[in-house]
């Protein structure tokens, strides 16, 4: 089911009006969950690095030996083809997705050559300037890649983000800071963590066991060029209890500034403004 409206489908060539069935029941990616998707944002008319998202949906197929059908470019072209349905004050959500549609002998590996591809978009607001969201730790940590796919985006992983998400709401939180293999942190259950403590911004070092995202990237680069120190670096617990400003990023939100972490509360400091700011500014430009 989806989460967005006037929804759009390209399958099999051409494109649907609405949130078409492609998958099939013996599909390997239904029953041995050979899937992996990726996310691109339109607002204000502007689609950010929507190319770099296009080039990791086939690296994360790659990771999960399942062969990619189309170029980076080719999916790029796509999704921009399908954008011209949607007008500039509508926020949408771009997914190009990739399945197995075979297995091997024995069922399990993904057959090589066979592939489903779909892209959908859907129309999904932006969150609104003023949103904000709180954090606690959660029992669940992030795989490691000798255990999971970690170095794709892929549907398989989800589930373990959803059992975090849960469990922090259900304490009355809206997102969980989970931890690596080692006890530090490594990301919320949803999107990339920064700290700001003393005016100097940091964030938890690509360690192989979370995606370093590409908003995180490009807010990496922003930063660096506007003089803020941004360092990746082993962050404990207790650095974010110590932070001055924390926020969180991600494709779906951009920035998302955190207003609490357990019991700990952070006001909405300059740098975590300044972040959105530069993003916004950097994205507009690219028009």
């Amino acid at each position: 089911m989806a989460f967005g409206t006037q929804i759009r489908t390209w399958f099999e060539g051409r494109w649907h009006e609405g949130d078409l069935h492609v998958m099939r029941a013996a599909d390997h990616g239904m029953w041995q969950g050979s899937s992996v998707f990726d996310g691109a944002r339109w607002f204000d008319g502007v689609c950010p690095d929507l190319a770099a998202h296009c080039a990791r949906v086939n690296r994360s197929a790659e990771a999960l030996m399942i062969t990619p059908t189309l170029t980076a470019a080719e999916i790029e072209q796509i999704a921009r083809d399908g954008l011209r349905g949607y007008d500039s004050t509508t926020a949408v959500y771009v997914r190009p997705m990739y399945w197995a549609l075979h297995g091997s002998d024995l069922g399990v590996a993904p057959r090589p050559g066979a592939t489903g591809f779909a892209l959908s978009l859907e129309a999904v607001p932006m969150p609104p300037a003023g949103a904000s969201t709180t954090l606690t730790r959660t029992r669940f940590r992030r795989p490691v890649l000798e255990d999971n796919v970690c170095n794709a985006k892929a549907g398989c992983l989800y589930p373990n983000n959803a059992r975090m998400l849960v469990e922090a709401q259900s304490r009355g939180f809206g997102n969980a800071l989970a931890a690596d293999a080692m006890g530090n942190v490594a990301e919320s259950a949803t999107a990339n963590v920064f700290i700001v403590r003393d005016g100097v911004v940091m964030t938890p070092i690509a360690n192989g066991t979370f995606l370093a995202g590409i908003t995180r990237s490009r807010h990496i680069e922003n930063l660096r060029a506007d003089g803020i120190e941004v360092r990746e670096v082993v962050m404990s617990f207790d650095d974010v209890t110590a932070a001055d400003e924390v926020f969180l990023s991600g494709n779906f939100s951009k920035v998302m500034p955190v207003t609490a972490f357990e019991d700990r509360q952070y006001h909405v400091g300059p740098v975590t403004k300044r972040v959105r700011h530069l993003y916004w500014d950097w994205a507009r430009s690219t028009a």
